[in-house]
């Protein structure tokens, strides 16, 4: 396979934006989340997006789909609020179901035991508590014996920023243009935003090919009429873009071709410059 000749190829530099064509949040750390019409944002990102982890109570380190061969695929569980969380009150409970079909409440008091049931390992359910906290949670990570890795065929540590339960950034934007390139470069994948997990899909211009995130870095981005964003760097990806999700099968391509086309970047990372509500249909301009 032959590979493009600059990481960041987009012939579209500092084109326009486009319209916001998904909204995805996910209450629970690792499991698959929910689809969103709308939703409000605050500095913290998508009101609800990422307060629950599960935590390995032998350990205290957060347990995820980014150390597969501990944990199995945390992509066989869904987290949804029972109702639209909102910004300044109290989260609602999330729904979790389970890998049976069957479903638990975060606020029912024998989750931990249903949880560490289903998982093999004693876990709890915790949840991220915002500013203050003295350091950030620590997770475990397998890279997989991939070339263009930081790593290889090892497990290492990483530390989520404090307070949160977030990778890196509070906000996760993925294009349409990013997604169609990936495909062209390896079209027996399937690739679908779904195995990104990003919080905000892009639909860009048919004249707008390529990484197009890449040229936003360092710029602000406007969607609808209230929320402001200011894009702050590339998202790297990991295992988890492989792993089976729903019909989606297992395919260690989809994060080789990313490795090998542009630098193991898919998406960009964002924190919010104003909050408000971002709704389906929004348009995304960049400033």
């Amino acid at each position: 396979m032959q590979t493009d000749p600059s990481p960041s190829f987009s012939p579209s530099a500092h084109a326009g934006g486009g319209s916001v064509v998904g909204l995805w949040r996910y209450p629970v750390k690792s499991m698959l989340g929910e689809e969103l019409n709308a939703s409000e944002v605050t500095e913290r990102g998508l009101v609800g997006d990422r307060q629950f982890a599960v935590v390995d109570a032998a350990t205290g380190k957060v347990a995820g789909a980014k150390n597969p061969r501990k944990w199995g695929t945390f992509f066989d569980f869904r987290a949804a609020y029972v109702e639209p969380p909102q910004a300044g009150s109290k989260l609602p409970a999330v729904r979790l179901t389970l890998p049976d079909g069957t479903t638990a409440l975060s606020d029912q008091p024998h989750l931990p035991q249903i949880l560490s049931r289903e998982l093999g390992r004693k876990v709890v359910l915790a949840q991220a508590h915002g500013a203050g906290e003295p350091s950030g949670a620590t997770a475990e990570e397998y890279w997989p014996d991939m070339e263009g890795l930081d790593h290889r065929d090892t497990v290492t540590e990483w530390h989520m920023p404090p307070g949160t339960l977030f990778d890196m950034a509070v906000v996760h934007l993925l294009t349409t243009a990013t997604i169609e390139r990936l495909h062209a470069l390896y079209p027996a994948g399937r690739f679908e935003a779904r195995r990104f997990r990003p919080n905000i899909v892009v639909a860009t211009g048919p004249d707008e090919q390529g990484f197009v995130e890449n040229d936003w870095i360092g710029h602000a981005v406007a969607i609808g009429n209230e929320v402001r964003l200011r894009i702050t760097g590339p998202c790297p990806r990991c295992v988890m873009t492989t792993l089976p999700q729903g019909d989606l099968p297992r395919d260690a391509g989809i994060l080789r071709t990313a490795a090998q086309h542009n630098q193991v970047h898919v998406g960009v990372y964002a924190d919010v410059i104003a909050g408000g509500t971002i709704r389906r249909g929004d348009p995304v301009t960049l400033a």
